[in-house]
């Protein structure tokens, strides 16, 4: 069956958000491809015609085999794109993002292949991202939100959410990138947490921190021991 960009888009949200949040309701799709609700109505209908989605009495939506097939399909390949644009063409890892989502629907089988063989498929996206990766591993392989640092920790920045090309444009001004080292100061009464990016301090919004994994390299205690 041949999906139009606009199936293959909602597919595609759809795994991503049960990967990062377990439960998808139509409002949830709503918020992750930033339509109605009208809209996301209206997609759901096609995609349970189309036999790629289930939606349960709750309002709980899954995919089914067929659909997960596509939205893997479709998450590689924007993935692969990603890395050729900032590995092989040397494009900003801030930007790469929004080209990936609209080149990655052009991508043949062959491209696809010639990508893996010249990339890889197991290594991270420029903003540090794996396939597939859910809070839940990243926790259990000693990760933890930005906003969730010890104050007085030196963390290193391991991956950051991808999916607000401003955002990252205004991290990556700052110095913040996947691979850089913060020293995570004080959390602030206003909700802020305050930064030392090595040339320069910051109060970084506690919206923004949640969009950022870490790991540590020292903690409090171990800076004085």
């Amino acid at each position: 069956m041949k999906l139009t960009i606009s199936k293959e888009d909602y597919l595609k949200a759809i795994a991503e958000a049960l990967s990062e949040e377990g439960t998808v309701l139509a409002a949830t799709v709503a918020r992750w491809v930033s339509v109605s609700a009208p809209a996301v109505t209206l997609a759901l209908r096609r995609l349970r015609r189309d036999k790629m989605v289930e939606v349960d009495r709750k309002g709980r939506i899954s995919l089914t085999v067929a659909g997960q097939r596509v939205a893997d399909k479709l998450r590689l390949r924007h993935h692969l794109v990603e890395r050729m644009l900032h590995e092989m063409l040397g494009v900003e890892w801030y930007k790469v993002h929004e080209e990936a989502e609209r080149l990655e629907h052009a991508i043949s089988e062959d491209v696809e292949r010639r990508l893996i063989a010249k990339l890889g498929a197991d290594r991270p996206c420029p903003h540090g991202n794996q396939i597939n990766k859910s809070p839940a591993e990243r926790r259990s392989a000693g990760l933890q939100l930005l906003g969730e640092a010890t104050p007085g920790s030196v963390v290193r920045i391991m991956s950051v959410d991808e999916r607000d090309s401003k955002l990252l444009e205004y991290f990556d001004g700052l110095g913040i990138r996947p691979g850089s080292q913060v020293k995570v100061i004080r959390a602030n009464y206003d909700g802020t947490l305050a930064l030392d990016l090595g040339s320069k301090a910051t109060n970084l919004a506690e919206a923004a921190a949640k969009m950022i994994w870490v790991s540590a390299i020292t903690r409090p205690s171990e800076r004085s021991a």
